[in-house]
């Protein structure tokens, strides 16, 4: 297994239903746009409250993707 590099960025998924379900959303929004996603890592979870009740979740992630060479990505050296 050749050495990897990795980039981190911060995203916040959110979810009306748990926290499990933020963390899934904001994964997979992530995905649209990034390659190689590899890893996640929890900072913080919050909670937002609506008359006096929890309405929804708020999960903060870094999350690691690796950089991928030209050939990996499918691109030509052109």
């Amino acid at each position: 297994m050749p050495d990897h590099v990795y980039k981190i960025t911060e995203i916040v998924g959110t979810s009306g239903d748990s926290i499990a379900a933020a963390m899934r959303n904001g994964v997979a929004k992530a995905s649209e746009t990034l390659k190689g996603l590899d890893w996640v890592e929890v900072g913080q979870i919050r909670g937002r409250i609506e008359d006096g009740k929890l309405a929804d979740y708020q999960v903060s992630m870094k999350i690691g993707f690796r950089l991928m060479s030209k050939e990996e990505l499918g691109e030509d050296d052109d």
